[in-house]
Formats: structure tokens, sequence, C-alpha cells
């Protein structure tokens, strides 16, 4: 009962993913038809990034975009928070959220059992076909699930959730069929520099 109420809160991570590949879409450059478009891979600057609540750290290239969403329940307004970096002239997007669940739901639903509704879920909003999945930890030890999966243009998404203390962290990189050979060490650092941080 409580994981259906829930779960367009936890759709709205993917359908703002679908809005970020619409947008890599239509950062395309036009070229003439005599000439085959080769995507152009700049390597952006890395930094570290960590939000204000400093809950987790993560190698972003440059300083995300900040987003909240809002999503009603009968338990009250739940926040998502979304932060989403593009690197130009690149064809892939980087994306970590979380939202925090109500106590009561969080102590009494087993994290299994969270992750595997959020890839069911995910895979239904984007209307994908699973490429991978296994189970997986964070450095401190919090359950997690790697997903992988492709949609109808062939956008590659990547992955790793994990609950902790109360919320559902994702962190994300959706690549386009062209450049997913050229970033795939890239998009593996990124995943594996996201810590958790341990809230006081």
């Amino acid at each position: 009962m409580i994981i259906k109420v829930l779960l367009p809160f936890i759709a709205a991570t993917f359908v703002y993913s679908g809005f970020v590949s619409a947008e890599m879409r239509q950062s395309k450059p036009t070229t003439s038809p005599s000439k085959p478009a080769v995507p152009k891979v700049v390597q952006p600057k890395w930094k570290v990034f960590t939000p204000p609540d400093k809950s987790f750290q993560v190698l972003m290239p440059g300083r995300p975009k900040k987003k909240t969403q809002v999503q009603k329940t009968y338990m009250g307004e739940i926040k998502l928070e979304i932060f989403v970096a593009q690197p130009p002239e690149q064809e892939v997007a980087y994306l970590v959220t979380y939202n925090e669940f109500p106590y009561s739901y969080a102590k009494m639903t087993n994290p299994q059992k969270i992750l595997n509704q959020a890839q069911d879920n995910s895979l239904k909003a984007t209307q994908s076909n699973l490429i991978s999945e296994r189970n997986i930890r964070s450095s401190n030890g919090h359950p997690g699930k790697e997903i992988q999966y492709v949609d109808s243009a062939g956008k590659v998404t990547t992955n790793r959730m994990y609950v902790a203390e109360g919320r559902l962290y994702q962190v994300m990189a959706i690549v386009s069929k062209k450049q997913r050979p050229t970033l795939a060490k890239t998009i593996t650092g990124y995943l594996n520099s996201f810590q958790l941080v341990l809230r006081k």
C-alpha cells in the first residue's frame, strides 16, 4: 500500500532523466550531409562536489545544477533533490538524486524491497530494457544495487542506488550509443567516486 503511494515519487527521478536525454538530443551540432557526425569528447575539469547537507561526495564535471521536485502523498510532501551536470560537446549527463522517506516507512521496509521496486519503476518510467543488474554495497556498508538499461533511442543509463539513513540515493550516468565506448572509463570513475557520508 505505502509502496504504491511512493511509486510516482520515485518515478520523478526517471522522468527527469528522460528530460536530460531530450536535452542531449537537442544539443547536437548541425553538420553538412557530406560529413558524418562524429561526437567530440572534450574532457572537462572534474571536481569533488558535496551538497549543502554534506550527505555525500562525488566527482562531477563542473558544478552541477540543482533541481528540487516535490511529491504530495497522504503522509505529506516529500522532496526529491536532483544534481545534474552535462559537459559541453558531450552526449552524456551525470546525475545524483536522493529522497527522504518517512521515518516509519524507512524503518518498516526492507532495503532490498525498496531497491527492487525502484528498479522496476525505472524500467517502466523510461520504457527501457534491462541490460544488467547486481547487488552492491556502499564503501561504508549500506545496501545498494547497480542496474544498466537502454531506452528505445539507444541511450544507456547506469544507475547505482543505495538505501541509507532513511533515504534512497541514486547515482546515474546517461550516455548516447555513439559516445558510450569513449566515455565508459570516465563513467565508471564517476560512479566509483560516489561516497556516502554518515549524517550526525
